[in-house]
């Protein structure tokens, strides 16, 4: 949708341009440690936000992570905290450097600038089928590099799509620009949405910043020294063409993807083999299956092939010939399994046809031979191409196995005998509770499976099956009879091990391709690792999960599952940038390992870098990096560690370093995204009990997990341009436009959150509407009520703020920013405009100054640009950073039910009066009714006697259940006893309904016989308010004891009832004869017993120009019958009129259409004309 125009959000950001420079003048957001505090410090608040890496613009997805930082500073440092928010920027790791040779190579190959070859788009990916695999590791499921760089295929496109200039971009195939180029732009852009950020500790990483180089190197020294870093030969993602471990940030596709370990079934061929497999008759060929389920092999009924898929035979270190795809091969050729290390010498090319029919001898089952048959959905991006059969469990087997045995063509087709399908049926195994023990037949059956083809009825099949059977089943068959599936697992894999029938296997758990275009592998690689999951450093990391703050059960229960499955994780690689490792030079440090305890440097690096990112500076103190040795760091870090006796830093100096640290650490917060709780984040708990194994205060306190951030209900790609960079969304929302958009995206740490550009626009309205109401209300103020605050639209308004300050200071404490913005901001908005509309736009002066200075406070975490700015409109010195939040009195619940019964009356009465004007016409043609001008309500002091019953009964057992009801079924048994309700059971139980409806939303309450409040004070002291919502000429207030006996059923304490009526009226019509005036000749009702007043009141309704009706004056033409005929005189226009005093009233005859006023003691007939003036 096309914008109608910007100024509001140009208002804004000029704002901010100004707000912002004067922030920078008072170095407002930079923090030292207090002298002669001892760390922790008690008040103090260290947020951290992973550091975002630096192959790019910083994007809303970025934004939205950090905002909860932002955010959640704004307001620690109301309630008095010191906060301190640092910032850096990451640069370990392959990106850059597979990036910046890439653009080489396209250099090299097509030019500079360079011309693309024409290429057909590539397909569109398929999808994975669903399958059901058993395994707690939560992974991530989308490339982040691949939404980055849309539809762009060469890297010198995706540049250009960063908004780089053609001629910039050569400079690009120098890693070392990539660190010049975007930290700065990322500080801009973070400066611009307004971050309270220290930027004197800001700080890139890699080698190429010498001071934090020298602290990673102290850090994996310690890890070391802890025997946290082991050597030795592990499975991990690999990338033959890098030559080296591809860990998550080094790929372009596939992040969050690990090893998944399979055991390979060896499935011996029986000789005379195949005439394609002859040359092979002196050696042992096996076809070879991945399987995650090794205990159902002993429901082996037949091997699968594809017989158009491409297969090969190659020689295994033991010298046996395997039969599988290419890509499995490959697999198996870096795990050490064949002949030649990470080379796969093909033997055979051959198609599944070849090895059609082919009898194997399989291990477990109770066939001695099986056959292989043909499956035509088999695929070659997963497992080996080779499928083992087991119909007994696996719907898709016994749906492919019918379908061969009921068709005989389908056999012929690829020479398959009868005796090789026929005779085989699925062998019991296992015993599912609810299923039986042929469960995939069982289930098949009764969702009526006919073929492979009911492929939705298949993945329910499975859904059904899989699960419950891993979970619940028990073993009827082999060695571990009676024993439940899960736990038989791994030893019925041992078995098959040691009897040389399985081998074990591993491949990627799905495709990742590395930022060097390579296909990866899973490698048994000789690496430096950490030793996770090792018994007592995962009891440490629990106890440090145990104490830590998740804010939410899914982030906790999240970080279990991690810590249950989390082991070994290398960390060290060969290419990319970063540091080396200290004591085997030739590998770096990888990106995941060298960013778990970097926010210990945060506390010091100013002091060494002194604001320049990479330390290529002066340092504040005169520390060159080769002096920061492991000894001193040691004593930086460690209280009980001596100075160094050969250390070239002067021990004062040193000193100054040791009480950043020791004031600041550790981390009170890092925010970050759900998809780091399985590696970074759990990384970052492991590493802190590693280093600080006896400070657990050094250890985390909080972890502040979210979803991610949709753009308008969907994801962010630049290849559909659903795409916004945090410059881009600056620019078109202002930099607190947009942070009230990202509080309002959501809260939740699973769900992901949805930034709406309409909402954002519209909360830019909000915001611009905000200001210039408070300048309205400055210039205004002089004319608005002074004196006494106690009249009950007052006194509620002081309570709802109270209601608003204590409410948001909760949100903000659970970081529920959503949340805090509903009740700071948009309900503190409404209570504001409900008391306009309830005092009759007489507002109190100081009130009105209250609630300004109030909600700029609640507001300031989220939009501190604005609110800083109205800050001072309202008079008020320094920034409004240094604020305390707002004091609150306490809540008055009784006063806020009591507003509530207004407001909900207020509303009933409304529909009441809509339906009484808008009847639904049954039958006849509904004739429209007069329009009410007057209306009584009905105030109930008890409820009726059936209903009291009711209530009494079902509060007597709800307290007697401990705070639940009993079954409708019993308590309808305790109602009927009741004498007082027989002529009424037919009302009692959807009565009983309603109650509990109420007891939901408002407690049990709900039940009470009573309100709290005196409804009819309530209600009288705001008749005039209610009057005029409902735009009717007087209401009056009675009991309902003097009603009829339908209203007294209809109405109930807390539930008044309205009764509407239409009083006669004569139409008057109203001359302004005032020149060039922009008020025109209108008509008005009058009716008996009518005042001035009145029909001022009614004049105003009709004119929105006239502001107060004290400048009204009302007149009636001094000769009644000439006056209106005779031309007004354009210099005296009220010659020939008599005022009307305001004590006057006016009496109606209707029949005759007849008005009189009687005033001083006179009446006088006015002929149905009157004339006002506006002074």
């Amino acid at each position: 949708m096309e914008r109608k125009g910007t100024a509001k959000v140009r208002a804004l950001q000029d704002i901010e341009v100004a707000v912002q420079q004067r922030w920078d003048e008072e170095k407002i957001f930079e923090e030292n440690a207090p002298a002669g505090v001892k760390g922790p410090g008690k008040d103090k608040y260290l947020v951290t936000f992973p550091y975002p890496y630096m192959n790019g613009r910083l994007h809303l997805g970025h934004t939205f992570s950090l905002s909860k930082c932002e955010f959640g500073v704004g307001y620690q440092r109301m309630k008095g905290k010191q906060c301190l928010f640092p910032f850096g920027f990451h640069c370990t790791g392959m990106p850059i450097k597979a990036c910046a040779d890439k653009l080489k190579r396209e250099m090299e190959d097509y030019g500079c600038p360079p011309t693309f070859p024409e290429e057909e788009d590539d397909e569109e990916e398929k999808k994975d089928d669903i399958e059901t695999i058993i395994k707690d590791k939560s992974k991530g499921k989308k490339s982040k590099a691949k939404a980055k760089s849309g539809s762009a295929k060469f890297q010198w496109q995706i540049m250009e799509s960063l908004g780089i200039p053609g001629e910039e971009i050569p400079r690009f195939a120098n890693t070392d620009h990539w660190l010049e180029y975007f930290p700065p732009l990322a500080k801009q852009d973070l400066k611009r949405m307004g971050l309270k950020t220290d930027w004197r500790r800001s700080f890139i990483t890699t080698d190429a910043n010498p001071y934090y180089d020298s602290f990673v190197r102290w850090h994996f020294l310690t890890l070391k020294k802890h025997n946290k870093v082991k050597f030795g030969k592990r499975h991990t993602i690999y990338s033959p063409k890098d030559g080296q471990p591809c860990m998550d940030h080094d790929r372009q596709t596939g992040e969050g993807v690990g090893p998944q370990e399979y055991t390979l079934i060896k499935m011996k061929a029986v000789k005379p083999y195949p005439p394609k497999l002859k040359k092979f008759s002196k050696k042992d060929i096996f076809l070879v299956a991945a399987t995650l389920r090794p205990e159902t092999m002993y429901g082996q009924t037949n091997c699968w092939v594809r017989p158009d898929m491409r297969y090969i035979a190659y020689e295994t270190a033991k010298g046996e010939v395997f039969i599988s795809t290419y890509r499995s091969a490959r697999n198996m050729a870096y795990q050490g399994m064949l002949k030649q290390q990470n080379k796969v010498n093909i033997l055979m090319e051959l198609i599944g046809q070849d090895i059609m029919g082919m009898p194997l001898n399989a291990p477990l089952t109770k066939y001695q031979t099986i056959y292989t048959l043909p499956m035509m959905t088999i695929k070659e991006d997963k497992g080996t191409g080779i499928v083992t059969s087991v119909p007994s469990d696996a719907p898709d087997d016994l749906a492919a196995l019918r379908d061969l045995k009921r068709k005989k063509d389908f056999r012929d087709k690829y020479n398959i005998q009868d005796e090789m399908v026929l005779p085989f049926e699925p062998i019991p195994i296992i015993e599912i509770p609810g299923i039986g023990n042929l469960s995939a037949v069982t289930v098949c059956d009764e969702l009526k499976i006919k073929s492979q083809n009911d492929k939705d009825k298949l993945v329910e099949a499975k859904e059904r099956v899989y699960l419950k059977g891993f979970y619940e089943g028990v073993m009827i068959i082999g060695d571990f009879k009676g024993q439940k599936v899960q736990d038989v697992k791994k030893v019925v894999q041992k078995q098959m091990l040691e009897s040389n029938g399985a081998i074990i296997y591993f491949e990627p758990e799905k495709k990742v391709m590395s930022r060097s275009a390579d296909e990866c592998v899973v490698a048994l690689c000789d690496q430096w690792y950490l030793d996770y999951g090792e018994k007592m450093w995962r009891a440490q990391a629990t106890k440090a999960l145990e104490k830590l703050n998740t804010y939410s059960e899914e982030t906790r229960k999240n970080f279990v599952a991690t810590l249950d499955w989390l082991h070994e994780h290398a960390c060290s690689r060969s290419y990319g940038l970063g540091t080396k490792m200290p004591w085997d030079p030739q590998y770096l440090i990888e990106s995941l390992s060298d960013s778990t305890i970097y926010m210990a440097y945060y506390t010091v690096c100013h002091l060494l870098q002194g604001g320049i990112v990479d330390g290529s500076g002066k340092s504040p103190l005169g520390i060159k990096a080769e002096d920061l040795t492991p000894e001193v760091w040691d004593y930086i870090f460690y209280p009980s560690t001596s100075y160094p006796s050969g250390a070239k830093i002067p021990k004062a100096t040193l000193n100054k370093l040791r009480h950043e640290y020791q004031y600041w650490y550790g981390v009170d917060l890092r925010v970050s995204g759900k998809d780091l709780v399985p590696n970074h984040l759990t990384y970052f708990l492991y590493n802190h009990c590693a280093v600080w194994p006896t400070e657990p205060e050094r250890w985390p306190q909080a972890i502040r997990a979210n979803g991610h951030l949709l753009l308008n209900n969907e994801k962010m790609s630049k290849s559909t341009g659903n795409f916004l960079t945090l410059s881009d969304a600056i620019e078109k929302f202002s930099a607190d436009g947009m942070r009230l958009a990202l509080a309002d995206s959501g809260d939740l740490a699973i769900e992901d959150a949805n930034f709406v550009e309409s909402m954002a626009d519209a909360g830019i309205l909000r915001l611009y509407t905000f200001l210039e109401w408070t300048k309205e209300m400055l210039e205004t103020q002089s004319s608005l009520r002074t004196g006494p605050m106690d009249s009950f639209s007052d006194r509620v308004f002081i309570n709802e703020m109270s209601f608003g300050i204590h409410e948001t200071d909760k949100n903000f404490g659970n970081m529920m920013f959503k949340e805090a913005l509903r009740t700071g901001f948009f309900e503190f908005q409404a209570a504001r405009d409900s008391y306009r509309e309830r005092s009759l736009n007489n507002m109190h002066r100081d009130l009105v100054m209250r609630f300004i200075e109030v909600q700029a406070l609640l507001l300031a975490p989220i939009c501190p640009h604005l609110c800083d700015h109205i800050w001072a409109l309202i008079g008020k010195k320094g920034s409004i950073l240094h604020a305390p939040w707002p004091v609150a009195d306490k809540v008055d619940e009784v006063l806020l039910r009591a507003s509530e019964y207004l407001e909900t009356s207020a509303h009933e009465f409304r529909l009441r009066l809509k339906n009484v004007k808008n009847p639904s016409g049954k039958g006849k043609k509904a004739v429209a009714p007069s329009i009410p001008t007057h209306g009584t309500i009905y105030i109930a002091k008890t409820y009726p006697p059936w209903q009291s019953a009711v209530l009494s009964t079902m509060k007597k057992a709800y307290e007697s259940k401990g705070g639940k009801f009993p079954e409708n079924k019993e308590l309808l048994g305790q109602l009927k006893t009741i004498d007082v309700l027989k002529k009424f059971m037919k009302k009692v139980m959807p009565f009983v309904q309603h109650v509990k409806e109420n007891v939901a939303k408002k407690g049990p309450r709900a039940m009470d016989l009573t309100v709290d409040f005196v409804e009819k004070d309530v209600l009288e002291s705001n008749l005039t308010y209610l009057t005029n919502t409902l735009e009717m000429e007087g209401l009056d207030l009675k009991f309902s004891s003097e009603a009829t006996d339908k209203i007294q059923e209809e109405c109930c304490p807390g539930k008044p009832f309205t009764v509407f009526r239409t009083e006669p009226s004569v139409a008057v019509k109203l001359v302004n004869p005032q020149p060039h005036s922009c008020h025109f000749s209108i008509t008005v009702p009058v009716m008996e017993g009518d005042s001035v007043n009145r029909i001022v009141s009614r004049i105003m309704k009709q004119d929105r120009n006239i502001k107060g009706d004290n400048r009204v004056e009302i007149m009636r033409y001094t000769d009644p019958d000439l006056g209106p005929r005779k031309l007004p005189k354009f210099d005296k226009p009220l010659e020939g009129k008599t005022g009307i005093s305001t004590k006057a009233t006016f009496s109606i005859e209707p029949e005759a259409k007849k008005v009189t006023v009687s005033d001083n003691g006179s009446s006088i007939d006015i002929r149905g004309i009157l004339v006002y003036i506006v002074n």
